[in-house]
């Protein structure tokens, strides 16, 4: 029983290495659960073959393949990238990539820049191997489980969950119904209201134990900026307890979640 799919990770992009390391280890653990699926799935047919047939039977298993690509700060542009890891599958017996995007809201780069650049992608491989854009990881209803277990950590009062946002009309509503479904309040990195504006309408309400909850894959130079707004504001409140917790990061429960959107 052959994989039928090769999957391509597609992630922002950044100048900072932490992103693209963190993509190309989901990466790896996302090879690791195709692995193991297959060899169960594998296992049992074999199983069943030799209960119901007098000779044995041969089933071969195609080692899964895995790629991360980069919808910006890349040498190439993602449709290139795309290009190449398409070839690449095909050469080892691959007729059809899913691309799943990294990505937590359904903003421009969701909605619109990658579905184009998949377009340009299939216009130069042809039909020789056909491509299928998966749906964005944020879209997952379980990731707020990956939310709560981050809220369990820390002793606080009252949550800020932080975004980066989306200026795309409509973009924001999963932070909006996340923030609704945890009991906490929305925050946006590039667009109102803010983290400090939310915390200090916490503040009001006679809060002094503060979660920040960044809704962010990996570390990087956002989530450096909120550990520095959070080490700032701590010195303008020094009696106020302020937490951060740390981004949904790289870790099995997020592997699994990829592969799962891969199903739907």
């Amino acid at each position: 029983m052959p994989l039928l799919s090769a999957y391509l990770l597609v992630t922002h992009g950044s100048s900072d290495p932490r992103p693209q390391a963190g993509a190309e280890q989901l990466a790896q653990l996302l090879c690791q659960k195709l692995r193991g699926e297959m060899l169960a799935k594998t296992q049992e047919l074999t199983e069943t073959e030799i209960l119901t047939n007098s000779s044995v039977s041969v089933v071969t298993v195609r080692e899964p393949l895995v790629g991360t690509a980069c919808l910006e700060l890349a040498p190439l542009p993602l449709h290139e990238q795309i290009e190449q890891f398409g070839k690449y599958a095909y050469s080892v017996g691959f007729k059809h990539i899913q691309i799943l995007p990294l990505f937590l809201l359904p903003g421009v780069h969701v909605m619109e820049d990658i579905p184009a650049e998949v377009t340009k992608a299939k216009q130069n491989l042809g039909a020789k191997i056909t491509i299928e854009v998966r749906p964005y990881l944020g879209f997952h209803p379980q990731i707020s489980q990956l939310l709560t277990a981050n809220l369990n950590s820390f002793a606080a009062e009252a949550w800020i969950l932080l975004s980066h946002g989306s200026r795309r009309p409509g973009g924001n509503y999963p932070v909006e119904a996340l923030a609704n479904q945890l009991g906490v309040l929305a925050a946006y990195w590039s667009l109102p209201p803010n983290w400090e504006f939310q915390a200090k309408s916490l503040l009001i309400q006679g809060k002094r134990r503060i979660g920040i909850l960044p809704y962010f894959l990996f570390p990087g130079g956002i989530t450096d900026a909120i550990a520095k707004s959070v080490k700032q504001i701590k010195q303008e409140y020094p009696a106020v307890k302020f937490y951060l917790a740390k981004p949904l990061g790289t870790n099995p429960a997020l592997a699994e979640l990829i592969l799962d959107l891969s199903r739907e």
